[in-house]
């Protein structure tokens, strides 16, 4: 199988181009490339192939083979390596997810695609369609407790499921301790993505996230769309903020006008090669 590995803010995927290989059970195939000793080493498996309606069509499945229905960074990447590999010459590009289709843009250097803005939609906020076991519409600042403590969450889809829990510290929050324990709560149906967030001003904020189904990852572009709807929710930040996470730096607008959220941010390809089980 040939495979192109790239990551956005180190969020890291195996792209398999379904255009030219063929897959057979993609999610045993994300299970074994994502593992770091025997595998390749990744957040979980991509895949691009054609659409009926938009230019392309990917496939995410996480590195537990459970499949996920949007990843902000994982679609960048897609943008990058359809313009990058020849498949599109367009700077506009349609991508077909679990989550509805998404707008490209891609911001071309040298023939390249250094970085990408996506128009990831709109925010979703009813209990049942994040989904969460809540009581008002939108769930801000709800009490939850989680392992030794009670927290306090706000929910958000943007196409999957996403708990924002606001702490003092970010850097040295156990987050092996308390990701798992809010992945797996009985409040959420399907399994929560989990962002923890310190807001350090109005237009700047840092983040950490615990992904439903491969633990914590250096970055997640739902996660962080979520964060700073979240963010101004709340009334902590304005409606575009600059989002530091271990892997890199995301800009993040939530445009007042069509309520729309659009994500900015870099793309890279790491290598190619061939993964022989």
């Amino acid at each position: 199988m040939k495979f192109t590995k790239l990551h956005g803010c180190g969020n890291g995927y195996i792209y398999v181009n379904l255009f030219e290989e063929t897959l057979d059970n993609p999610a045993e195939m994300a299970i074994k490339v994502s593992d770091h000793h025997f595998g390749i080493g990744s957040d979980g498996l991509i895949t691009i192939g054609p659409s009926e309606v938009a230019d392309f069509t990917m496939h995410i499945y996480n590195a537990d083979g459970s499949e996920a229905e949007m990843c902000g960074n994982g679609v960048r990447c897609v943008g990058k390596y359809v313009y990058d590999h020849g498949l599109t010459a367009q700077t506009v590009v349609k991508v077909e997810t679990g989550a509805g289709i998404m707008v490209l843009e891609l911001n071309v250097e040298n023939g390249k695609v250094a970085t990408v803005r996506v128009d990831m939609g709109e925010p979703i906020f009813e209990p049942d369609k994040i989904p969460v076991v809540a009581e008002g519409t939108p769930v801000l600042m709800e009490p939850i407790v989680v392992g030794d403590k009670e927290w306090k969450m706000t929910c958000v889809s943007m196409g999957n499921p996403h708990a924002v829990v606001f702490v003092d510290d970010v850097k040295d929050f156990p987050i092996e301790t308390y990701g798992p324990l809010f992945e797996n709560h009985e409040r959420f149906p399907k399994r929560t993505n989990t962002e923890f967030v310190k807001v350090v001003s109005p237009t700047e904020a840092y983040m950490r996230v615990w992904e439903r189904g491969s633990a914590e990852t250096w970055a997640c572009g739902t996660g962080t769309c979520a964060t700073v709807v979240a963010c101004i929710l709340n009334g902590f930040t304005e409606r575009k903020v600059l989002v530091h996470l271990l892997g890199g730096d995301l800009v993040i607008e939530w445009d007042e006008e069509t309520n729309h959220v659009f994500m900015t941010g870099p793309a890279t390809e790491v290598f190619s090669g061939e993964y022989n089980e």
